[in-house]
């Protein structure tokens, strides 16, 4: 187990391969193809191959062939075993001593009064994560507090995206595009649980998030590059809406008052992974 540690840990030492890593870790439990990293990471294919290369004989990566591509993704059992083993070898299993990797996962049941503050974010924040945010308020009750935020966000938001929550009877008076720095810093809410809801928002680095919020990728074809007519557009929208309908309703019924942090980290995972096979 050691020579396994130290071979992770020096693939790990490399700054492109730990980028490759931390990208996958955001990206998980999606398998994510090459030819995606290399684009978000600007790394040229041999290079990239090299990299992946490493990763996979370290056993932290695992790769898979889909027709012609070749997808990567977290091997999550070697990363938990390694990090259990740095925290029971080097600080002996004393959590005082590693508070920041061990206290947050051993938080106890949160209780039945808690209001969730939930933020959704996708590069735009015009449709998919504007989408989630009005259907969180909606499925969610008092128990939720929805919001949402983009990486890159545009000016306004997309027109046929509020169509499509005017048609569903959602208020979007109050909507408006947000980076998400509006959501780092002081005076900002504590956030429980945080969701990518599009590839590119989950490729790109965002600094931690305070307290350690829950987080998953539920990644989706994007609506806004839709083409055809109008018509066609439309039912886009209309479909990317009624994919994420389904992921939250199937998100709010999950039995928060039952769970730990761990077990809701794990709960939402394996959600992304049941509605991605749906």
């Amino acid at each position: 187990m050691e020579i396994d540690i130290v071979t992770r840990l020096t693939t790990l030492g490399h700054p492109n391969r730990l980028a490759i890593f931390r990208l996958l870790m955001r990206r998980y439990p999606d398998p994510v193809p090459a030819g995606e990293i290399g684009t978000a990471l600007d790394l040229k294919p041999s290079t990239l191959s090299a990299y992946l290369g490493a990763l996979v004989r370290a056993g932290l990566v695992e790769q898979e062939r889909v027709g012609t591509s070749l997808r990567y993704r977290i091997v999550m059992e070697a990363v938990q075993g390694t990090f259990d083993y740095l925290l029971n070898d080097c600080c002996r299993g004393r959590a005082d001593l590693c508070s920041p990797v061990s206290t947050p996962l051993t938080t106890g049941p949160k209780p039945m009064s808690k209001t969730y503050d939930v933020l959704f974010i996708c590069s735009g924040n015009s449709a998919r994560s504007i989408f989630a945010e009005c259907i969180l308020r909606d499925l969610g009750g008092d128990k939720f507090r929805a919001y949402s935020a983009g990486t890159r966000p545009q000016s306004d938001l997309n027109p046929f995206a509020v169509e499509v929550l005017k048609s569903k009877g959602h208020d979007v008076s109050v909507l408006r595009s947000k980076h998400v720095s509006e959501f780092q810093g002081d005076d900002v809410p504590n956030l429980d649980f945080v969701f990518t809801v599009c590839n590119q928002a989950a490729n790109e680095e965002c600094p931690p998030w305070d307290g350690q919020p829950v987080s998953a990728h539920w990644g989706q074809d994007d609506p806004v590059k839709a083409t055809g007519s109008d018509a066609e557009k439309s039912l886009a929208f209309q479909q990317a809406y009624g994919i994420l309908r389904n992921r939250i309703s199937a998100f709010v019924n999950l039995p928060f008052d039952s769970l730990d942090r761990m077990s809701l980290q794990r709960a939402v995972d394996d959600l992304a992974q049941e509605l991605a096979r749906a």
